[in-house]
C-alpha cells in the first residue's frame, strides 16, 4: 500500500479522485495514545505533547490498496481515502463518540500495555461496539500500544493474545513513538473491511453505502440478503 497525501481538520468537499471512502474509528481509554497512533500513521512522526482529545477529531490519508487473491496473486489497485476518526476516551464524552460508531466501517481498539485498567476496560469498549456499531460483529483490530515502554509494561503479550483470541480479534503490539506495527494494524483493518465488502451481497447495509455512494460498483443480480455480520 502507498499513500499520496495526509491531512487533518474538517472533511474536504469537492470532486472525488478516489474509488472508496473508508471511515475508521480509534477507540480506547483516555491516554492510551490514540492521537499519537493516528498521527504516526498519517505523518510518520511522533508528537509526545498531544493533550487529551476533546470530543472528536480526525486525520486523513490516501492509499493505494491491492487485495491479495486466494492464489497469492495481487488484485487490481483501488484508490482509498481513509478518514481516521480520533475519539475522546473520557466517560463524559461517551454519548458523543458512540454517535459516530454506526458510520464507521472498521475500528482500531487501542489499549496501553503499561496501564492495566485500559486493558480491563476493553470488554466495555467491545460491548459498546456490539450495541452501537452498524452490526454486531464489525471489523476490529486490537492494538496493545506503547510496546516501547518495556520497563513499564503491565500486560504480558500472552495475556493480550489470549484476550484477542477469545474475542476473535487480530492483535498487534504497537508503538506510536517508533511506528512499530502501526501501519500494519491499519492495513490489516483495511484488508478485512475490503474483504467484507466483496463478500457482502447487500451493500446498502455497509456504512457509507446507504446513500448510494459507489453502490453501482457493488450491485449484484442475485437476491439480496443481510451483511455477513
Amino acid at each position: 500500500m502507498g499513500d499520496s497525501s495526509a491531512t487533518t481538520g474538517s472533511p474536504q468537499s469537492g470532486p472525488t479522485d478516489y474509488d472508496y471512502l473508508m471511515k475508521f474509528l480509534a477507540l480506547g481509554d483516555s491516554g492510551v495514545g490514540k492521537t499519537s497512533f493516528l498521527y504516526q500513521y498519517t505523518d510518520n512522526a511522533f508528537n509526545s505533547k498531544f493533550i487529551s482529545t476533546v470530543g472528536i477529531d480526525f486525520r486523513e490519508k490516501r492509499v493505494v490498496h491491492r487485495m491479495p487473491g486466494q492464489d497469492g496473486s495481487v488484485g487490481r489497485s483501488q484508490r482509498i481515502h481513509i478518514q481516521l476518526w480520533d475519539t475522546a476516551g473520557q466517560e463524559r464524552f461517551r454519548s458523543l463518540t458512540t454517535a459516530f460508531f454506526r458510520d464507521a466501517m472498521g475500528f482500531l481498539l487501542i489499549f496501553d500495555l503499561s496501564n492495566e485498567q485500559s486493558f480491563l476496560n476493553l470488554r466495555n469498549w467491545i460491548a459498546q461496539l456490539q450495541t452501537h456499531a452498524y452490526c454486531e460483529n464489525p471489523d476490529i483490530v486490537l492494538c496493545g500500544n506503547k510496546v516501547d515502554l518495556e520497563a513499564q509494561r503491565a500486560i504480558t503479550e500472552e495475556a493480550a493474545k489470549e484476550f484477542a483470541e477469545k474475542h476473535g480479534l487480530p492483535y498487534f503490539e504497537t508503538s506510536a513513538a517508533t511506528g512499530q506495527n502501526v501501519a500494519k494494524s491499519v492495513e490489516l483493518l483495511l484488508d478485512n473491511v475490503m474483504l467484507r465488502m466483496e463478500k457482502s451481497v447487500d451493500k446498502s447495509i455497509l456504512p457509507g453505502m446507504r446513500n448510494g455512494a459507489n453502490l453501482s460498483q457493488y450491485e449484484e443480480e442475485e437476491n439480496k440478503s443481510k451483511c455477513s455480520c
